[in-house]
């Protein structure tokens, strides 16, 4: 079945951002002690929404972006890169900082065959939350249905069954039918 749009996520679909993890989850950490916000016990995304709760988004969100931002610069292409541009329009609708997305596209010269880059920034939820994919299908003019999310994690399974979108994992889909 070939669709009217894909949308891909970004890392570990079309790129492999550089970024160690476990070191932004301890400059995060201390990004929220400084402030007198105790992070124990909780992983980065967990203490992304503890930010939210406590006030202090703005500040653990710009330590995340400058390292996602910093992994864009140095990313790596995945096989699923190669595979575009598409006959359909295409989006992207990621967990990353929006401004990483942007640059790691236009690091591997790809962002040209992408429309709308939906980050975790860019609306008020962030996946497993459909928003980011509503946003990017309606920008493209497609109806959910008629779209298919590409994705790496269950994360983004879960995300696309809420779109009421269908689903293929990145070590699965067949893009060739897509193929401009």
């Amino acid at each position: 079945m070939t669709h009217d749009a894909v949308i891909y996520d970004l890392d570990g679909t079309l790129v492999r951002l550089a970024v160690d993890w476990d070191a932004v989850a301890a400059d995060v950490a201390s990004v929220l002690r400084e402030r007198d916000v105790n992070p124990d016990g909780r992983g980065l995304w967990d203490m992304l929404h503890l930010s939210d709760e406590t006030g202090h988004r703005d500040a653990v969100e710009a330590a995340i972006t400058d390292y996602e931002r910093d992994g864009a610069r140095d990313s790596e292409a995945l096989p699923l890169s190669e595979g575009l541009p598409h006959g359909v329009p295409v989006g992207v609708c990621s967990l990353n900082a929006e401004v990483a997305c942007r640059l790691a596209l236009s690091v591997h010269d790809i962002d040209d065959h992408v429309g709308p880059v939906v980050g975790r920034d860019s609306v008020g939820s962030s996946k497993p939350d459909p928003e980011g994919l509503l946003v990017a299908a309606d920008e493209m003019g497609v109806d959910p249905a008629d779209a298919v999310f590409v994705g790496d994690s269950e994360s983004d399974r879960t995300a696309a069954r809420r779109a009421d979108m269908d689903f293929a994992w990145a070590s699965e889909f067949d893009q060739r039918r897509y193929r401009a």
